[in-house]
């Protein structure tokens, strides 16, 4: 699972209007698709006399497919949320949600208007949002002795890993957190160390003892 690039900023706001009507696009980090429908029903809440509430979001990685959604919210038939997911998409962003409130002027746009007023207020919200690498990771958990524990920190510095809990016992239990790619070496590390003796194990596995 490689890094991929998430808004860094909690909301990014720009606003336009459009031959009276107003378009304000918010745009958010959202982990998830609970994350991102919690977002849109708040920004609903915001504008309740809005006569729009379009929104789009990506919100896992940015080739997950089933972290995809959007809404045209009673415009037309792919005038709003479709183009909207279309910026996202060509962003290279995950774990982005973004909602375009439309405040009705009363002069219609048309189909080519609406698709230009959604996308583009999607696309220049996108061109000032700050944004910040994000590297999926996964965890671990592991049993050492206080012996090992030093060159454990080492070699989890060394493949950019990090110690999530430590649980001092007899034997320390430790979650860490790896990067995907970074697994395997660090395995084949941990097992040249230890001569085979300390083991991963994967969190959602059944228990090891220690």
């Amino acid at each position: 699972m490689d890094a991929y690039e998430i808004p860094s900023s909690d909301l990014c706001v720009t606003e336009e209007t459009i031959k009276k009507s107003r378009f304000i696009t918010y745009l958010a980090h959202t982990e998830g698709t609970e994350a991102a429908r919690l977002f849109v029903r708040q920004i609903k809440e915001l504008h309740p006399d809005a006569r729009h509430h379009c929104w789009a979001w990506v919100a896992g990685a940015p080739d997950d497919s089933q972290q995809l959604g959007f809404s045209d919210d009673g415009e037309p038939s792919g005038t709003a949320g479709k183009p909207m997911l279309a910026q996202l998409m060509g962003s290279g962003l995950g774990e982005v949600t973004t909602v375009v409130v439309r405040y009705y002027g009363g002069i219609m746009l048309g189909t080519g208007g609406l698709v230009k007023a959604y996308g583009g207020g999607v696309r220049t919200g996108l061109s000032v949002l700050s944004r910040q690498t994000k590297v999926p990771m996964q965890e671990f958990k592991l049993c050492c002795d206080y012996g090992q524990l030093s060159e454990i920190e080492r070699m989890l510095e060394l493949h950019r890993g990090q110690i999530i809990r430590s649980d001092y016992q007899a034997d320390i239990t430790l979650m860490l957190a790896l990067p995907y790619g970074q697994v395997d070496d660090f395995e084949q590390h941990l097992t040249d160390f230890s001569r085979g003796k300390l083991l991963l194990q994967r969190v959602d596995q059944p228990p090891l003892s220690c």
